[in-house]
């Protein structure tokens, strides 16, 4: 069994054969105009491949070769049995394939190798089993109607359907939209983010290998707003399923519009509240707890616990401790297992995010701690723990998604303010409350208006249970048997059968 903490990295990345066309009909290809775009590993700048840049030409190839391979049934047809066995072999494939792809995950986006074999990978192999085991449980329904008549309620694929996913959790992201699409019946096409693509062509080669037929599952690569855009608006695409910022899915929305009303699934974007309470009295837990939730993955996700809410009677020793804690997160090189984090995934998101420091002074917040690039002679894209201080609910820093290793502490007084503080943001996706104190923990579960609410951790996660968000936080779910509702449509049958 792979030692992560013996296996030199470095000595393995270099054996690495990266595929970096489209996968389309079963075949590698290039994109139709033969255009290109440089993949650039953030770790220390260096090229890592020249990725197909596809555009509507090859959107228009894919969702013919999806279109194809739905209506022949090849697929779709297949019993859920027959398609459980093939899903949970793509899973087996994946942990098999685990270096590979652990690799491409930190070198493409800068999360270090730890995470990306331990819980990227792990979790994508759990996604295509657990969607694989289920499938074959899944029951339509007979309504209750007059005696004579049968009304069957059943279950169909929705046909063509679309998965664009971010580049924070590249493959992670991909699984939960591709997995339930497949276990349903569905042909995909995958459009992963142009700024981590290389583990979404290798995964649909290990599809293949699986059993999933050509044309069932294909990836395009290429820029959102061409590829993303035009698989929006295509006609013959009958849903699309995003994870990403809010503003891009509103533009999905209006694709949906302009096209053919194609279904939706939108997990979008998030501030997340995390509020620590002094009726919860391992003060210094709730803290490290919260700092470790803030910084890992380097903040790039979407429910990082950015605005910490604190009663203000245990403000100052919170504080301490997040600062404390944060110093094991000092940036390191992603292909050192004992790193906890990583680089940022591009230079120009780095300078996105350290854009709010200044912000942060501007509006009257104290940098606490960090605030810094780092490590730039690696030519790498790192930025330290940051922590904001001081900040009222109305600043930059407490109401836009930073996506980065930056966390903002607001004090309140009491129970009261720390829900309206909570409350006050655009976003509903995760939350957190910490208290020892039984009927203020359901006060606030039931009073914050957000998909996820942590009681006492954070970022706690099962395959059973539906992510998603209220609000600007999106549309739809992901995980669980919830999911599978997206991806099919309930038809009714209306029998007479009185003689």
């Amino acid at each position: 069994m792979l030692d992560i903490s013996t296996t030199d990295w470095r000595s393995e990345a270099q054996k690495l054969r990266i595929r970096s066309q489209a996968l389309i009909d079963g075949q590698l290809v290039d994109a139709a105009s033969g255009r290109t775009f440089a993949s650039v590993s953030p770790i220390d700048g260096r090229h890592l491949a020249d990725v197909a840049c596809g555009g509507t030409e090859d959107v228009d190839r894919a969702v013919a070769a999806a279109r194809r391979a739905f209506e022949d049934g090849r697929w779709s047809r297949q019993s859920p049995a027959d398609r459980k066995r093939v899903l949970r072999r793509l899973a087996d494939l994946v942990r098999a394939n685990r270096t590979e792809l652990a690799l491409l995950e930190t070198l493409d986006m800068g999360k270090p190798i730890s995470d990306s074999l331990s819980i990227d990978v792990r979790a994508v192999a759990n996604c295509f089993d657990w969607y694989g085991e289920a499938i074959d449980k899944i029951y339509d329904e007979i309504a209750p109607t007059a005696h004579g008549t049968v009304a069957m309620v059943t279950k169909e694929p929705l046909g063509v359907v679309a998965a664009v996913v971010p580049w924070n959790f590249p493959m992670l992201m991909a699984a939960w939209k591709v997995a339930p699409a497949l276990a349903t019946g569905n042909s995909v096409i995958l459009k992963p983010a142009e700024q981590s693509s290389l583990s979404a062509i290798r995964l649909a080669e290990l599809a293949l290998e699986a059993g999933v037929p050509p044309g069932a599952f294909n990836v395009v690569t290429g820029n959102g707003p061409e590829v993303g855009k035009a698989l929006g608006l295509h006609m013959d695409v009958d849903g699309l399923f995003f994870t990403g910022s809010t503003q891009v899915g509103k533009y999905f929305m209006e694709y949906s519009a302009r096209s053919n009303l194609k279904r939706l699934g939108l997990e979008l974007g998030g501030k997340s509240p995390n509020i620590i309470l002094s009726s919860y009295r391992d003060t210094d837990h709730a803290a490290r707890t919260s700092a470790q939730s803030a910084f890992f993955n380097q903040g790039e996700m979407c429910t990082c616990p950015s605005r910490l809410i604190v009663e203000r009677s245990i403000h100052d020793q919170v504080v301490e401790t997040l600062a404390d804690t944060a110093k094991s997160y000092t940036p390191g090189d992603p292909l050192d297992p004992s790193t906890k984090m990583g680089a940022l995934v591009d230079a120009r998101h780095t300078e996105r995010v350290l854009g709010f420091v200044d912000i942060a002074r501007r509006d009257g917040a104290t940098i606490a701690l960090g605030g810094n690039q780092v490590r730039q002679d690696t030519g790498g894209s790192y930025v330290e723990p940051t922590i904001f201080d001081n900040v009222t609910s109305g600043m930059r820093v407490a109401q836009e998604e930073i996506f980065g290793p930056m966390l903002s502490v607001i004090p309140v007084d009491g129970e009261d303010e720390a829900i309206a503080v909570a409350n006050d943001s655009c976003y509903g996706l995760a939350s957190a409350v910490w208290t020892d104190d039984l009927s203020t923990a359901h006060k606030f579960s039931k009073n914050i208006r957000a998909g996820l609410v942590y009681v006492n951790c954070y970022d706690s996660d099962d395959m059973t249970t539906p992510f998603g968000g209220f609000k600007e936080s999106g549309i739809g779910r992901d995980k669980s048997l919830h999911a599978l509702d997206k991806y099919v449509e309930l038809k009714t049958t209306w029998m007479n059968v009185a003689s």
